[in-house]
């Protein structure tokens, strides 16, 4: 028995620096999309709603941060229950933690992984944001997205990247997050707006971006940190399938973009910056759950079908009347679902794994695989969202009253205004002595900026 344990004790993986430092900076990465998210939507939004759609994506940093350490951690990569959930009373508050105990089977501490999986689980939420821009209240919003990742988004990492998880132990390939985060965000939103209902004057009123630059910005920052959500997902460097993956991002996002332009133009007779940051994300989110198993031809393809399909999509809320504020349904859920079905055609059997897509001989096999995660994911976020946002509709309601959303919501609820002009000069000078200021509570209230 001797030889045999030797072997054994070779075998078992070791910390590696290396693999650590590395994911760590992932970490951090992924960290700063949610900001990037939060000047993405924020841009986008008329100004009397900028400060509060950062702050709906900031408030998740908070939230979801502390959930994951009392119980998040647990339910979503704890011993499995039923394919269903996981849950480990030692990653519960993760006290039963050693400082250098190492993930099963890798090469970085359980510590490491927990929080790349957080910065995960942060975003996943806050990407719903961008569907209830304008009229959702602060409250019932953190309220929301606090059982929103208690029922839903913990159990789906489970089902997905969880060993004994349904969708694991089907076989569904999701890299980095086709169907946990942006299939699972994306039919989130479309639950909630079909509940919530639509923005006071859509289809009437100009609802225009009021900052294109802070988009671009937001844009940038989202394709940077996404490198770090894609690459690191390997959870380390040792056998190039991370390099592959980081490569397939840059070009699958290249190709959207190009892609959503190409459409638009043919459209609607321009290139404009708004396709251009939209098309980068659809590609970003498409190569999302392929990017391991296809070739960088294939993530061309990949991310030239997810921006011609997502430019068309976006389009989609007008024809059937649902208020997707920032399209969040027309990128990430179609986005996601494009991505993740794509894999069954185009995945090489020379990445991730062996297994081959239609095109490479794998036949359908795999294709029906991840229909299975996709369909199965999006109607139980769908349904678990929408019942969410109903119950607390009837308790607390989600919505601010009319004219606070007529007037501007951040004034409302967060006492402030994303710019102050006061100070910038141009008019003509004050000859009279002020008169008193406004009531607290009602500034703005007749500007519908």
């Amino acid at each position: 028995m001797a030889p045999v344990a030797i072997t054994l004790a070779a075998d078992a993986p070791t910390l590696s620096a290396a693999n650590t430092g590395f994911m760590l900076i992932c970490s951090a990465l992924v960290l700063i999309m949610t900001p990037g998210l939060a000047f993405f939507y924020g841009g986008m939004v008329r100004v009397k709603s900028t400060l509060n759609m950062l702050m709906m994506s900031f408030i998740s940093m908070g939230i979801i941060t502390i959930l994951w350490v009392l119980y998040g951690f647990s339910m979503a990569f704890g011993t499995d229950s039923g394919s269903i959930v996981g849950w480990s009373s030692d990653f519960v508050g993760l006290t039963g933690i050693g400082k250098v105990e190492l993930w099963d089977g890798y090469t970085i501490p359980i510590y490491v992984f927990a929080v790349f999986q957080l910065m995960f689980a942060i975003i996943t939420p806050a990407l719903i944001s961008g569907a209830l821009a304008d009229r959702v209240k602060f409250t019932a919003w953190s309220l929301f997205i606090a059982l929103w990742a208690t029922v839903v988004y913990f159990p789906v990492a489970h089902w997905v990247w969880g060993t004994g998880g349904w969708a694991f132990e089907l076989g569904v390939i999701d890299f980095a997050g086709g169907t946990a985060v942006h299939i699972n965000a994306g039919a989130a939103a479309l639950g909630v707006i079909l509940v919530i209902g639509k923005r006071v004057g859509f289809k009437k009123d100009p609802m225009r971006p009021h900052s294109l630059p802070l988009v671009m910005l937001g844009a940038g920052l989202l394709w940077f940190g996404w490198f770090g959500f894609n690459a690191g997902s390997w959870l380390g460097n040792d056998d190039g399938v991370g390099a592959l993956m980081f490569v397939n991002t840059q070009v699958a996002t290249a190709a959207a973009m190009l892609a959503w332009l190409a459409y638009e133009k043919i459209r609607h007779g321009a290139f404009t910056t708004l396709g251009a940051a939209s098309g980068a994300v659809a590609g970003l989110v498409a190569i999302t759950p392929s990017g391991g198993a296809v070739s960088p031809l294939g993530a061309i393809a990949v991310g030239a079908i997810a921006g011609v399909l997502c430019a068309m999509a976006v389009g989609l809320k007008y024809k059937f009347g649902y208020d997707d504020s920032l399209d969040v349904v027309g990128v990430h859920l179609v986005g996601g679902v494009v991505g993740s079905l794509l894999v069954g055609f185009f995945a090489t059997g020379g990445g991730q794994s062996d297994v081959a897509g239609l095109f490479y001989g794998g036949g359908l096999d795999q294709f029906w695989k991840q229909c299975a995660g996709v369909f199965g994911v999006l109607a139980y976020s769908l349904v678990a969202s929408a019942v969410l946002a109903f119950l607390i509709d009837k308790t607390i309601g989600m919505r601010v009253p009319e004219d606070v959303e007529v007037a501007g919501i951040d004034q409302e609820e967060h006492a402030e205004t994303a710019y102050d002009f006061s100070g910038a000069g141009g008019g003509a000078a004050r000859t009279t002595a002020p008169g008193p200021g406004p009531v607290p509570g009602t500034a703005n209230k007749k500007v519908d900026a």
